[in-house]
């Protein structure tokens, strides 16, 4: 669809320049000949009016239909929609829940930020269908067991997710970052 509507629009566009174009040209010449172009418009659509009134109130028809079947659904496609934010939905016994992947990351933060020697976190959360992937990229203090910090951090992460909001983890993945070491030392 957005390929057609730029077709269109460079159509448009392309017209209107050329009026442009030759109204700045030859503004009388053009006018005139605009004029006489609406009247033998004017002049075909009363003869066939008066002629063929069928076939005149057909044409009517059918470019009203032009209108409402084609003009308006392009126009419409062209509103801005409403973003949704990314969610995960699960199903319980009474209906279905979306929790989404801001709320999941800020839950993650807060609870991963109150561990031992971790410095910051920033979680990233892609939820996919009714599991969740998760990315957390962590800042922990130096003087950290690095196998130990990461099994910890990945437990927590998991009982979180699983435990405590009732989700699917998926694809978990910990970057651990040191900080620096204080000067002095």
């Amino acid at each position: 669809m957005n390929f057609v509507n730029r077709i269109i629009g460079l159509l448009i566009f392309f017209i209107a320049f050329l009026l442009l174009i030759v109204l700045a040209v030859a503004p009388f010449e053009a006018m005139a000949w605009l004029q006489t172009q609406i009247g033998h418009l004017n002049q075909w659509a009363n003869q066939t009016q008066l002629s063929n009134p069928l076939f005149f109130n057909l044409g009517r028809a059918a470019l009203a239909a032009i209108a409402i079947l084609i003009v308006i659904p392009l126009m419409i496609a062209e509103l801005p929609r409403k973003k949704t934010e990314p969610a995960v939905s699960m199903r319980t016994e009474h209906g279905e829940i979306r929790v989404t992947a801001d709320s999941i990351a800020k839950r993650l933060a807060w609870h991963l930020d109150q561990l031992a020697d971790v410095i910051t976190v920033t979680p990233i959360v892609v939820p996919k269908g009714d599991t969740v992937h998760v990315m957390l990229d962590v800042e922990t203090s130096p003087e950290i067991d690095l196998p130990m910090k990461t099994e910890e951090i990945m437990l927590v992460t998991r009982e979180i997710i699983e435990q405590d909001m009732g989700l699917k983890l998926g694809k978990l993945n910990v970057n651990l970052r040191h900080a620096a070491y204080p000067e002095g030392l």
